[in-house]
């Protein structure tokens, strides 16, 4: 039997405030879970009988359930045999962060704020070998289970660092190409990119902020086809996000 402590505990997760109080998150479904526990231990697994991993899992507090329980936990319309809370890691800019920047081609989010948006940009960080994304304090919290789900276990194998981002930027600036994507900007097919640097993606609605555009020394754009046809004001930014990752890694 579920206790209501546990019940309310799992329940109280789905909270960025108590995730913050606690230092810990949930995450479901074998694919998700399975990812994780490769890189951190779970501080607790609830499952069914159905998922057999759960058996070789040493050392943790487990709990075995019926789907029906499952179900009084699970954050998802049709859970997936297995839920963890796992410890939410300390991932900060260390000192002399800019080295750990150099040669390598990171992502920045300004400001995107919609969980689905934030998880499919980890996975499509995780696909193009993006191995840490910046992120402004306004951007979603990556540790939303929504957010988790999204990652398809990607959030296993991507750094997510929340930071002052403009004036991150500003330290980075100087050492590597900034690029920023605009509705005005040069034609990515056409601009000149490094196989290195920062890519900066906008918020949904408003794009990049005036005061981390300034810091951008590249504008780019993904140009419509064909000039001069009606068309959609702008592309989701997850969507945009995979075709300027793509561009870049032509030149890797």
């Amino acid at each position: 039997m579920l206790s209501k402590n546990l019940i309310k505990y799992i329940h109280s997760l789905e909270m960025k405030k108590f995730r913050t109080r606690e230092g810990a998150f949930v995450a479901e479904g074998p694919k998700v879970v399975e990812d994780l526990m490769e890189t951190m231990p779970p501080k607790r697994l609830i499952y069914t009988e159905e998922w057999t991993i759960g058996k070789q899992a040493d050392g943790v507090q487990m709990d075995i359930v019926t789907e029906e329980e499952l179900s009084r936990l699970s954050f998802l319309q049709h859970p997936q045999k297995v839920l963890a809370v796992f410890d939410i890691p300390s991932n900060n800019l260390t000192g002399n962060y800019v080295k750990e920047f150099e040669g390598k081609l990171t992502l920045a989010l300004d400001s995107v704020q919609d969980p689905g948006n934030l998880g499919t940009i980890i996975r499509i960080a995780d696909w193009f070998g993006i191995e840490t994304i910046i992120c402004s304090h306004e951007t979603a919290d990556v540790y939303n289970p929504k957010v988790v789900q999204a990652t398809m276990g990607s959030i296993a194998r991507v750094k997510v660092i929340y930071t002052d981002l403009k004036e991150t930027l500003k330290n980075l600036a100087g050492h590597m190409p900034i690029y920023g994507t605009f509705l005005n900007g040069d034609n990515i097919y056409k601009h000149n990119l490094t196989a290195h640097g920062v890519i900066v993606m906008g918020n949904e609605g408003r794009g990049i902020s005036d005061e981390v555009a300034r810091l951008v020394t590249d504008r780019i754009m993904i140009p419509n086809y064909p000039e001069g046809r009606k068309h959609a004001d702008s592309l989701n930014v997850a969507i945009a996000t995979a075709i300027t990752c793509s561009e870049f890694r032509k030149k890797s």
